[in-house]
């Protein structure tokens, strides 16, 4: 394995975990924007139901 084809796989995978931080925290505002926008509309979240001898 040369040093270029280490430093451009480095570079690469770098870019993409960074890529892949930015999409999940984009996706992850959005919901909760969704979420804050359905919740001033008087609609809740239903607990879930415990189950029997839980």
């Amino acid at each position: 394995m040369t040093h270029a084809f280490y430093a451009y796989a480095s570079y690469g995978f770098a870019a993409l975990v960074t890529i892949a931080v930015t999409v999940w925290t984009w996706a992850d505002a959005r919901r909760r924007r969704e979420l804050a926008a359905l919740e001033a509309a008087g609609i809740r979240r239903a607990r879930p139901r415990a189950r029997d001898g839980e």
